[in-house]
């Protein structure tokens, strides 16, 4: 059996509730087709992918309007817990109590995330504590632990949604004695200029 998973944190896309800050530009409605577009990109590259994943929801009662928009084949688990890092923490917790070896998360705001990345981050765990991927903009769009090093003590006292998340993040890390292989940095999908810069470098391509 394979010992690698991947927790692939999502929310169910309602108006008002989905990429707020690019919702003040764009309006609700192009949002949340916006980031349906962004899980579908992602699910698309996923799909490729020679590992175990789970759908990790929120909110916890959205399991109905997920499966009937994406259907019955995926896995799905609820997100537990009244934060974001408390939601993390547990999904580690219970992927290891289900015995895989190699977790690995991720966000839904980065849509261009090479699967290469991914398989980066899992082989880099054979050899590391942790794996960790920042974003441009302070947080980051991936984690990883292997389940003998895990701490849940990574995911307390981190300001979300700020810039110092991935710098903070990677203090708790090493006050841990954890090896920790980083990644290349991303830029997240959240703002009207990520949104230009993702088109821009797209045309370029």
């Amino acid at each position: 059996m394979d010992d690698r998973c991947l927790l692939f944190f999502i929310k169910n896309p309602e108006k008002g509730k989905v990429k707020t800050r690019l919702a003040s530009a764009i309006g609700d409605e192009m949002a949340v087709k916006l980031y349906r577009r962004f899980l579908f990109e992602m699910l698309s590259t996923l799909n490729r992918g020679t590992f175990l994943f789970y759908l990790c929801f929120y909110p916890g009662d959205s399991l109905n309007d997920l499966k009937d928009w994406l259907g019955n084949h995926y896995l799905y688990a609820p997100q537990m817990g009244e934060n974001l890092g408390e939601r993390m923490k547990n999904g580690f917790m219970e992927a290891f109590s289900m015995n895989f070896k190699r977790v690995v998360l991720i966000g839904s705001d980065i849509p261009d995330l090479p699967l290469e990345f991914i398989e980066e981050a899992f082989t880099a765990l054979r050899n590391h504590d942790a794996v960790i991927g920042p974003a441009v903009d302070g947080g980051y769009y991936l984690i990883g632990f292997k389940n003998e090093t895990f701490s849940p003590k990574i995911f307390e006292g981190i300001p979300w949604s700020t810039e110092s998340v991935f710098e903070k993040t990677l203090k708790v890390l090493e006050q841990e004695g954890l090896t920790v292989h980083t990644l290349q940095p991303l830029r997240d999908i959240d703002t009207i200029e990520d949104l230009r810069i993702r088109d821009l470098r797209k045309k370029g391509q």
